[in-house]
């Protein structure tokens, strides 16, 4: 039948519009400079009264203060495993004497990037370790932030001092306790030094030192850490018995420091990012090394799984960014540089103008010419360049509220 007596047919397009990628400025962004992991350490330092420092989070102050960091403990997954934490869920704001309420980490959601925030004060792209691996602009190559490979010198790449120098620098009896392989890493060096650090094998040995630490001076600024909730989150996926007998430990360790806090103590439990099982099928994760469209264009592919920095080849970058924003833009947040600089993922919007707002000038081109974060259960994995990576069941480095919502737990002595 002819379609001239009434005009012609509707195009198919009228019935299956195309579709909209994800606008780079809804993504949730972390709560730079008022609850945001950047913000705990100048909250509790300027409750010490160290000078020179403010913070937009308002902490009572104490003349003690611990920081226990659980690495991966996401607050979504403690909310889901009240049975396996019962202290620390005792702790949570829904609970009776709870006070405890969610901070954000920066972004991307991941332990390098998460570490200097905490230990420096300042969001990601002020610090400049922008994410898991990310381009060295000076030589061209992928730099592992976490690794510190290939290496490079820590305070060239990371100047600003921390904290825990700060604090020391006035008068605060300041210590970080961790593993003794930490004690000379380049990541300790520029995100958790200052004052003195103790390396401890066990965690129960970190948690008894930590108290006795808290009690050595009238002011004191103590910093912990257990990272194997996070490790079997990665190996197993986070609601394994593997992990759910770790969360157990944890909480445990955590109700053992705080019971033995000297008085006038404050202690903050909190977390770097959160985590979430990604399923092992093709639509689920998506191999860059298999895919010749995602490919097409791109010189390095860095950051991980839930959150890419692209590097394009000289002069693609913007077909780059129009085929990702097309194969993923339903699926995931999809940037150009400047787009997630102003959208502020990285920092205050702005731009590159230093400071510890916006992206600092040594920090712009670390971050890619493209950049995708996952909304959606997705991940790009590499399965030939990154089989370690690819193969991990639990995945972190994007903004939904399941990786990058962690706990601010609080005790008082």
């Amino acid at each position: 039948m002819s379609g001239s007596a009434t005009g012609p047919l509707p195009s198919t397009a009228s019935f299956w519009p195309e579709p909209t990628p994800l606008d780079p400025g809804s993504a949730p962004l972390p709560r730079y400079g008022t609850g945001s992991l950047a913000d705990l350490l100048p909250a509790v330092a300027a409750g010490q009264e160290v000078p020179g420092i403010s913070s937009g989070l308002v902490l009572a102050p104490a003349d003690r203060v611990c920081v226990f960091l659980v690495d991966g403990l996401g607050w979504e997954l403690l909310r889901a495993h009240p049975g396996e934490a019962p202290f620390l869920t005792s702790l949570l704001p829904s609970s009776l004497n709870g006070s405890g309420e969610p901070l954000t980490a920066g972004f991307p959601s991941t332990t390098a990037t998460s570490l200097a925030s905490v230990g420096t004060g300042l969001p990601p792209g002020a610090h400049g370790l922008p994410g898991y691996t990310v381009r060295d602009p000076d030589t061209g190559q992928l730099m592992n932030q976490l690794r510190w490979q290939p290496w490079t010198e820590p305070h060239a790449w990371q100047p600003y001092p921390t904290v825990f120098q700060l604090a020391d620098a006035a008068g605060v009896h300041t210590c970080q306790v961790s593993a003794p392989t930490f004690a000379e890493t380049p990541l300790t060096k520029v995100a958790l030094s200052g004052g003195t650090f103790h390396g401890r094998l066990t965690g129960e040995e970190r948690m008894d030192l930590a108290a006795e630490q808290l009690g050595a001076a009238g002011r004191s600024l103590v910093y912990t850490y257990y990272s194997e909730v996070d490790g079997k989150g990665h190996r197993f996926g986070v609601d394994s018995p593997e992990w759910r007998d770790q969360l157990r430990y944890v909480d445990g360790l955590a109700q053992r420091l705080a019971e033995s806090l000297p008085p006038r103590s404050a202690l903050y439990v909190t977390a770097d990012h959160g985590m979430i099982d990604i399923p092992f099928d093709p639509e689920s994760r998506i191999d860059f090394d298999e895919d010749w469209e995602l490919r097409a264009g791109v010189s390095l592919l860095g950051g991980e799984g839930r959150a890419r920095h692209v590097y394009a080849v000289p002069g693609a970058a913007g077909d780059v960014l129009a085929v990702w924003r097309e194969v993923l833009g339903e699926r995931m947040w999809v940037a150009g540089r400047d787009e997630a600089i102003e959208a502020g993922w990285f920092g205050g919007p702005g731009g590159a103008d230093g400071g510890g707002k916006g992206v600092d000038d040594r920090v712009y081109r670390r971050i890619g010419d493209i950049v995708a974060a996952a909304r959606d259960d997705v991940a790009i994995v590499a399965s030939h360049t990154e089989p370690k990576e690819s193969a991990m069941v639990g995945l972190h480095g994007s903004m939904t509220p399941l990786e990058q919502l962690v706990p601010l737990l609080e005790v008082r002595s």
